[in-house]
């Protein structure tokens, strides 16, 4: 039903028609604990949506909502976790033969898979949820304007979000700023730097519109830290250096919001003080995706696992194989999943939340970016963080070069299953092939893009030419 709805928003030249549709996917997502009310939004005139404070806020948290349910983080099997672990060397696949899962895991994609029509539908449809918002809070003059700087910033901030996974996904593609069914029907690709420079444009903006406080009691909808946090893994991304290490330096010093959490026991559950922005369950009690979508109990693994090869790659002493990794057994062979999320089922009150961003990336951002500045000891200090937490020593790496190296494998074992760091990596830093090539039957060099859907080029020709190997 979603789906279907979201697909056909932009069909709809009628601004009146595409909001009120807009309406009935609030109501149908649900709006959690952020709006309470006896009649669904969708029932609202579309007029009184932006004339409303409690309804203009259930817009903007409604796409926190899309995130965590459909929309790339979400911790089913349709998130980044999933789907980029497999098409890394994250995860290995159990599943049925010939499903689109094994697609990835093979890297036997086609430009007519669903999987990869699904991420960009997906995507697309936030992205035109998200200028929906802006276009109804600038007709807006009755809200107040504090209210309305919170909003659009947060909106602001999820549209560079998606975009900043879309163009890591599938290399250049569009950047729509409107609802207008006439341009986007004919809109064309960007290349790579003017998609960062538009993503860039409205973290900045973000940055400047939002308050440094939460807007709830919970770390759940973006303030200014939460946008300097994904500024920085665009700035790292984008190889400005200074850039990544001063927006990381801020989240790091501002130690009255974030701390490093010593036990990693207590990294995950929501009332973590490491953690940036969470995406909160939609039920009160429920937990997160994740810990549903990998954990398993019995041997062999029905869906995916945690590859071997990374899990013996880790140093034997290190805590985070003993607290973050499950392990199953049938006697002679073991089988291993992520085990960072624990709670599987209802839990009366919810005990995890899915986190976004958190303090640990952000000093491995620092590090890497010190690295590339030749600040050895600066490099070296912000790695040793995250491994004395682990349980490990201090890293013997001593040159910028041997440090980049050991921040790969340190991003590796911090962040494995968390919304496909560990793919995005090798492919920015073009170690795709060299790692992925001998290890992978199907991989071929332009496997570093997705292709672009095939029905999305028949419908707009302007998104040619397809990605090379496609």
């Amino acid at each position: 039903m979603m789906k279907t709805i979201f697909k056909d928003i932009p069909a709809y030249p009628n601004k009146m028609i595409a909001i009120w549709l807009l309406l009935i996917s609030f109501s149908i997502s649900g709006c959690e604990d952020f709006l309470e009310t006896d009649d669904p939004l969708g029932q609202l005139p579309h007029d009184e949506v932006f004339s409303n404070e409690a309804t203009a806020t259930a817009a903007v948290t409604s796409l926190y909502g899309k995130l965590r349910d459909e929309v790339l983080l979400t911790g089913s099997s349709s998130g980044m976790g999933v789907l980029m672990g497999l098409y890394a060397d994250e995860l290995d696949y159990y599943g049925y033969p010939g499903d689109t899962y094994e697609t990835f895991y093979l890297h036997n994609v086609l430009a007519s898979d669903p999987a990869t029509q699904g991420i960009w539908d997906s995507a697309y449809g936030l992205v035109y949820m998200c200028n929906a918002v802006l276009e109804g809070l600038e007709n807006a003059p009755q809200l107040p304007q504090q209210l309305k700087q919170q909003l659009r910033g947060e909106t602001l901030f999820v549209r560079g979000l998606v975009h900043f996974y879309l163009v890591n996904l599938f290399g250049e593609i569009p950047y729509p700023t409107t609802t207008d069914y006439q341009i986007n029907i004919r809109i064309n690709k960007k290349p790579i730097g003017q998609v960062y420079e538009k993503i860039e444009m409205d973290l900045l903006e973000a940055k400047g519109l939002l308050s440094d406080d939460y807007p709830s009691g919970e770390r759940i909808r973006a303030n200014s830290w939460v946008a300097s946090a994904l500024l920085a893994r665009v700035y790292l991304y984008n190889g400005q250096w200074m850039e990544a290490e001063m927006e990381s330096t801020a989240i790091i010093g501002n130690t009255s919001f974030y701390n490093m959490e010593t036990d990693l026991t207590n990294v995950f559950l929501k009332e973590s003080s490491a953690a940036i922005l969470q995406l909160k369950p939609q039920n009160e009690g429920s937990n997160t995706q994740e810990a549903s979508t990998y954990i398993f109990d019995f041997p062999p693994p029905p869906f995916v696992a945690l590859s071997r090869a990374m899990v013996d790659a880790m140093e034997p002493n290190d805590l985070r194989k003993i607290h973050w990794i499950g392990e199953v057994s049938d006697g002679t062979q073991s089988w291993f999943y992520p085990y960072k999320y624990k709670q599987q089922f209802n839990t009366g009150t919810s005990m995890e939340y899915s986190i976004v961003f958190r303090l640990a990336e952000q000093y491995l951002i620092r590090a890497e970016a010190r690295a590339k500045l030749n600040n050895v000891s600066g490099a070296r200090q912000d790695l040793n963080r995250i491994r004395n937490r682990a349980g490990l020593e201090n890293t013997t790496a001593n040159t910028a070069e041997e440090l980049e190296q050991a921040i790969l494998q340190e991003r590796r074992f911090e962040l494995f299953a968390e919304h496909g760091h560990r793919w995005f990596d090798l492919r920015r830093m073009g170690l795709a092939n060299e790692i992925l090539g001998p290890i992978k039957s199907g991989w071929k060099p332009t496997d570093i893009l997705l292709p672009i859907p095939e029905s999305e080029i028949l419908l707009n020709p302007n998104l040619e030419p397809q990605n090379p190997g496609y």
